[in-house]
């Protein structure tokens, strides 16, 4: 039976691969079976890691390759590699063996190669990386996280398509709510980049979302919108905040917990809440940043991440595929 998305894996890159990436693919079939993978990396690795999982043979195949993209490689030294694991992966998509392809090896790398290897979608004049980020009631999408110092209004009106069109394919049910990160919510705030794209976006008719205005950094988890706009410096320095913050809070609150034995008790008495709570900081959970802008889907697995963690990320993979992603992005385009 013909599998409806076919996932071009690097399984060479991040830390302990091959072997966390065959046990995430190993723990993501649990739950979908509907899906094939081709496997790129040291086949006499990757196989001795598939005998360990008992994966069955009809969901894979394996392609060899004698090369790897390392940590340490340039991004243009990685990409004059053409015999790696991520060249080879990331091309099977733009030949249209896999439909998507996904990597948990070097970021620049994967984003000067995927560039090189894949055409950008018409009309489109930038990429942006986006993540998932959770808010008080359910999840954002994030953009752009890094991918571009400089943007100017253009760009940030394609990334509100781009992020909203991501946001329908991964929660299909929910509403799409763009904003704008800025240094307050009043209309004569920020610079003249962002001041323009607030005019353009401000009562524009879109079918794909609601343009909700500015919005501040402190207010990024309150769930109001649910896609968020930026540039990829600010982007970036956000997100790294807000990762130190919740592992700061994850931190103090084990050793605030462990701290005596009445500490130990209350925990005890309330360990169902703080499992929930432990959850909701798990980045496992929300692992696999999206390069959007391309003709195919990117998907970014942290390096550092474990086979729970890809896992997730193979999640990502096939929902942006079978919620017609890049269609939504070039259908908004026209319109």
């Amino acid at each position: 039976m013909a599998k409806s998305v076919v996932i071009a894996v690097d399984a060479m890159g991040g830390d302990n691969s091959p072997s966390k990436i065959i046990l995430g693919i190993s723990n993501y079939i649990k739950k979908n079976s509907n899906v094939y993978f081709r496997i790129f990396g040291k086949k006499s690795l990757i196989e001795n890691e598939i005998k360990k999982n008992k994966i069955q043979s009809d969901i894979y195949e394996i392609i060899d390759c004698e090369d790897i993209v390392e940590n340490n490689d340039t991004p243009l030294a990685a990409a004059k590699k053409k015999n790696t694991s991520m060249w080879k992966a990331v091309n099977d998509v733009k030949v249209k063996n896999s439909n998507v392809v996904i990597s948990a090896g070097n970021t620049g790398a994967l984003f000067v190669i995927s560039k090189l290897s894949m055409n950008m979608i018409e009309n489109i004049s930038k990429p942006a990386l986006a993540a998932l980020w959770p808010n008080k009631i359910d999840m954002n999408i994030v953009l752009d996280l890094g991918a571009n110092v400089e943007c100017d209004e253009k760009n940030f009106e394609d990334f509100a398509i781009m992020g909203s069109a991501l946001h329908k394919a991964l929660f299909p049910n929910d509403d799409s709510k763009v904003a704008l990160l800025n240094i307050g919510s009043e209309e004569i705030k920020g610079h003249e980049t962002i001041k323009k794209a607030y005019q353009n976006m401000d009562g524009k008719k879109n079918n794909l979302y609601k343009f909700c205005g500015y919005i501040e950094g402190n207010h990024i988890m309150d769930g109001d919108v649910n896609v968020i706009v930026t540039d990829g410096f600010t982007g970036n320095v956000a997100l790294k905040t807000a990762e130190g913050t919740a592992n700061f809070i994850s931190s103090e609150l084990k050793k605030a917990l462990s701290n005596g034995f009445i500490a130990k008790l209350s925990s005890f008495a309330n360990i169902s809440n703080l499992k929930k709570f432990k959850n909701r900081l798990d980045p496992r959970l929300y692992n696999g940043a999206i390069l959007l802008g391309l003709e195919s889907p990117v998907i970014k697995s942290h390096g550092s991440t474990d086979y729970v963690g890809f896992a997730n990320s193979l999640d990502v993979c096939v929902k942006t595929v079978e919620g017609k992603l890049i269609d939504k992005i070039k259908t908004n385009l026209i319109n």
